[in-house]
């Protein structure tokens, strides 16, 4: 199978579908940090805008897969087919499904894609890509629609033996209209934050005073404080003058781009008095090991908060061959 790789990121989905013997043909991402990351580990340059590739210069593919930016529409529920997504991102992923018609595709954003605008954008991406959605037929199909059999799902890392606690919707989509498609099972979560945490790691940041004075604060006024406050992996997050969130279930919280930003947005173990690792980070997200970064601290943080998970992709696409072939 051949596949492309569009708002690519590290690579995520192209590590995932390569592990069951798919090639990717195409990649593409803006940024050039990314682009940086990912040639270091692929040896393909995807630095190009998605928005001036033409479809022709495209190289044959049966898989498109997009982790796309969440944009608002200009024409929510006007129902007017591809002017409806007309100026955003998703509609280049629209315009090259809608001339080169893959057999699949798979999509993934965050969460809170659904109820983005009222819950309009994610009602018009269905309109526009579905003839069936979940099974069911889709009454408000119109004259541009892509009449994909498209299925959809909330799917959280940490129900797939990853210790994070993310949430992300995936939009799996197939041309033929007779597959039945299910996402993959739940499954019991062995892989604890205990074992990805290193124990004496070579580098890693510490926290201000000041900062750390928060965490002592919220830490202290916590309901569960005696309960919580020696944990070998209780993790501090969002650490704010106003509040400091905290796991203590051995799972991870979300790792999101906003770490980029700064480092009281990075996970921080308070016990060990430190921010989780660049290495704890891919590990988080399920990047082997030997995985390598552009050398720039912000940048891949940035980078690692806005991947997907590559064993939740991985099983998506497992079943997503499986469903289709039967």
């Amino acid at each position: 199978m051949k596949f492309i790789d569009l708002f690519c990121g590290l690579g995520g989905f192209r590590h995932a579908l390569e592990k069951h013997g798919a090639r990717c043909v195409l990649s593409s991402d803006n940024d050039k940090y990314v682009a940086e990351s990912y040639y270091l580990n692929f040896k393909d340059n995807p630095l190009n805008d998605i928005t001036k590739i033409l479809v022709k210069d495209i190289p044959e593919f049966d898989c498109l897969t997009a982790g796309f930016p969440c944009q608002p529409f200009s024409i929510a529920g006007h129902r007017k087919g591809f002017e409806d997504v007309r100026g955003t991102l998703f509609f280049d992923i629209v315009r090259i499904l809608n001339e080169r018609k893959p057999e699949y595709f798979i999509l993934e954003n965050v969460k809170g894609l659904i109820n983005h605008d009222k819950g309009r954008t994610f009602k018009i991406m269905l309109n526009t890509l579905a003839s069936k959605i979940n099974g069911v037929e889709n009454s408000f199909v119109h004259k541009d629609c892509l009449d994909y059999n498209v299925f959809w799902s909330v799917l959280n890392a940490s129900d797939y033996n990853v210790p994070q606690n993310r949430e992300r919707v995936f939009i799996v989509g197939f041309r033929n209209k007779s597959v039945k498609y299910q996402f993959p099972q739940q499954e019991r979560l062995k892989n604890k934050l205990e074992n990805i945490i290193e124990d004496r790691p070579n580098q890693f940041k510490q926290i201000s005073d000041l900062s750390y004075k928060y965490i002592i604060k919220y830490l202290s006024e916590h309901n569960k404080y005696n309960e919580i406050k020696n944990l070998k992996y209780l993790v501090a997050s969002e650490i704010r003058r106003s509040r400091v969130n905290f796991r203590f279930d051995n799972i991870s919280p979300c790792l999101t781009t906003k770490m980029g930003t700064g480092g009281n947005n990075v996970p921080y173990l308070v016990n060990q008095k430190r921010f989780f690792t660049l290495k704890e980070c891919l590990s988080l997200q399920s990047f082997p090991k030997n995985y390598k970064l552009v050398d720039n601290y912000s940048e891949s943080l940035k980078q690692l908060g806005n991947t997907v998970v590559i064993k939740v992709v991985e099983k998506v696409f497992s079943n997503m061959i499986r469903y289709s072939s039967t």
